[in-house]
């Protein structure tokens, strides 16, 4: 752990995750709790919520800082306006002042191109992945600003600085985070709150298996031929971003397997070829 990062500045801090009941956010959670953290998990699966918090107990333990350990799940649909700009009142007192968003919560469902499109998984693709996002960060903005202090992390993807065929929705809502991110990074200079974005390539985590609808065959299918990224390397890359001395802002991280190099070239089979 701390061949990855200095620990010591992540201990006693609080931390809010979305999304943190599987891959990327679940993996997320465990590196922050190892670090001393105190631990805010939202998602709408509670019961996965309360797996992951378990796990972070134990990974608090085994890193023995001294501090955080309070953790704290409570369910959030992203989708829900009302319960989004509501959050904060359900935190309890004091888990009140956090002090890094990481906002992983999103989704992608299917590859039809424009035209075939479901408009009712249209609608919760935005709403999740770009409307949640900020309807939340507002809220937060407004905390970090009173206290001229805070870290927001936004998760964007390969997919937000290159679109590609049969993936129209899906990068219009991450090029959108890639504006909002890029926005309010110029917009918050002043105020010594630090936002970051991570955009990972090729993951293999459930968040394929949604975008099959439930396909798991379909889904690996993906990543044969190649190693792709995990939840782990991209909650690595999170939580070393939030462990930077506090002058150093880790603005934009682009993250791939070392198999890919853009949205759509990647190399599968033996290595030395072409």
């Amino acid at each position: 752990m701390t061949a990855v990062f200095n620990a010591s500045r992540l201990a006693g801090k609080t931390v809010l995750i979305t999304g943190a009941s599987g891959g990327i956010g679940a993996a997320t959670a465990l590196l922050f709790a190892r670090a001393g953290t105190n631990l805010i998990l939202t998602a709408r699966r509670q019961a996965q919520l309360d797996e992951v918090a378990r796990a972070a107990a134990d990974e608090h333990k085994a890193g023995a800082t001294g501090q955080g350990g309070k953790f704290v799940t409570l369910t959030l649909d992203m989708q829900d306006k009302a319960a989004v700009q509501g959050l904060l009142s359900r935190i309890p007192d004091d888990l009140r002042n956090v002090d890094v968003l990481v906002n992983n919560a999103g989704l992608v469902y299917g590859r039809e191109q424009v035209g075939d499109i479901d408009d009712a998984e249209l609608e919760i693709m935005f709403n999740t992945n770009v409307l949640g996002l900020i309807h939340l960060t507002q809220v937060f903005v407004r905390e970090f600003k009173q206290r001229n202090s805070g870290h927001i992390i936004n998760l964007g993807s390969i997919a937000g600085k290159e679109p590609y065929a049969g993936g129209a929705i899906y990068t219009a809502t991450k090029h959108a985070v890639h504006a909002f991110n890029g926005s309010l990074l110029r917009e918050l200079v002043g105020y010594n709150i630090r936002v970051s974005q991570i955009c990972p390539g090729m993951v293999e985590t459930d968040f394929s298996v949604t975008r099959f609808r439930g396909d798991r065959d379909a889904a690996a299918k993906t990543y044969e031929g190649l190693q792709p990224l995990t939840a782990h390397d991209i909650a690595e890359e999170i939580v070393w971003a939030a462990a930077r001395p506090e002058h150093v802002n880790v603005a934009d991280v682009l993250v791939f397997p070392t198999a890919q190099a853009s949205a759509t070239i990647n190399h599968r089979g033996p290595l030395g070829q072409q």
